[in-house]
This record gives C-alpha cells, sequence and structure tokens, in this order.
C-alpha cells in the first residue's frame, strides 16, 4: 500500500482510510480534500451486466472493489484494524441510456467523442465504503455539456494519449476542459470522485 499524506490532513473517522483504486486523479482528489490514506487496488471484472442500469452498475462495480479489497486486507497480518474503513468508486459516461466506459482503442475513442460532440450527457460515479460493520455505498450524477467539437480536434485530442483511460474517452481537467462549457452538479465527480459524497458517507458511521 502507499501512503498518501497532506499537510492539512482532516482527521476522519478513527481508523485508517484505504483507497481501492490505483486512479492517481482520485488519489489527487482525496489528497487535494485533506484526506489521509492508503492505497490498496484491485481488479474486478468490469463487464456490464445484461440489462443493467448505469447507476446500478457503478455502485455495484464501488462495492465489490471495496468489498475486495477489504477482504484481501483482512488476509493479511495487520491488514486492518476494526476501524479502518476501506473505499471503491466506479465512474461511466451515460449517453442516451448508453454506457461509455474505457475506449478499447484510438476508433473506439474517436467514436465516442463524435457522439458527445454537440449533446449533453451524464457522469455516474458509483462511491462504496467497506469496514467491520457491513457496506455504505451511493451515487453521484452529474450532467455535462460538449460543444460541437470538429473532427480535426477530436482527432488531435486522442492523439494526446489522453482519453485512453477515462471513461467517455475524455478528461474534464486536461485538453478536454476546452470541449466543455457548461456542468450541472460536482466536478470532482466528472473528475473520478465525488468528494462531498465519499466525506457524507464516511461520517455516517
Amino acid at each position: 500500500m502507499h501512503r498518501w499524506h497532506n499537510p492539512e490532513v482532516v482527521r476522519e473517522p478513527a481508523g485508517k482510510i484505504i483507497l481501492a483504486s490505483r486512479s492517481p486523479r482520485r488519489a489527487e482528489l482525496l489528497s487535494a480534500a485533506g484526506f489521509e490514506f492508503d492505497v490498496h487496488a484491485v481488479e474486478i471484472d468490469e463487464t456490464p451486466r445484461p440489462g443493467e442500469a448505469a447507476a446500478a452498475y457503478v455502485e455495484r462495480l464501488a462495492i465489490e472493489k471495496a468489498q475486495a479489497a477489504f477482504k484481501d486486507l483482512m488476509d493479511k497480518p495487520k491488514g486492518l484494524s476494526p476501524h479502518d474503513q476501506v473505499l471503491g468508486a466506479d465512474t461511466t459516461v451515460v449517453l442516451d441510456g448508453r454506457i461509455l466506459g474505457k475506449p478499447e482503442d484510438r476508433g473506439d475513442a474517436i467514436a465516442m467523442l463524435t457522439a458527445l460532440s454537440g449533446r449533453a450527457h451524464e457522469v455516474l460515479t458509483g462511491v462504496a465504503i467497506a469496514s467491520a460493520a457491513g457496506v455504505r455505498s451511493g451515487v453521484e450524477q452529474t450532467r455535462v455539456w460538449f460543444s460541437a467539437v470538429t473532427d480535426e480536434d477530436i482527432r488531435r485530442y486522442v492523439d494526446s494519449g489522453q482519453p485512453m483511460d477515462k471513461a467517455g474517452a475524455y478528461g474534464i481537467q486536461g485538453l478536454a476542459s476546452r470541449f466543455i462549457p457548461r456542468i450541472e452538479g460536482s466536478y470532482t465527480n466528472v473528475v473520478g470522485l465525488p468528494v462531498t459524497l465519499v466525506s457524507s458517507i464516511l461520517r455516517a458511521e
């Protein structure tokens, strides 16, 4: 596990917070908000189930990540204390009810961005906290508007490499910020972790 430290740390509930993700964006958001935490990433099957709604999908994956990391750490000597809490999260982009995950290749990224161009869509993040007391979870939703983007701008953005590890093939905090004139809801949710929701769930012991 990796320890993230912020000198302006907010002392949350007794025990450690463990982030079950290797996403640098989630780690940066938690650290910027003053949380002190360890990182213990896990791998799970992220395939949507047939007919699964997007909100149910991201919440399920967040729960599975948190539970997998919790179990993994419980099986290790001195892996967890009774008050430790494991944070799992999953983010996806939804357009016309269709889940847009991370692009498989360059062509897939171009197709996603072309579909998003000139349209509004939703970003959903499931958040789950696993602890000895059980699992608490929730979902944040933000509406995002994309400007009409030229084919040339899309190709240039894809060639930068930034879209390839992001749901919906874009990151609001990077080059794609020039394509997004407006959002309605949590900005940190679009980056990958709704910090206010995380804080609320952590406090709801």
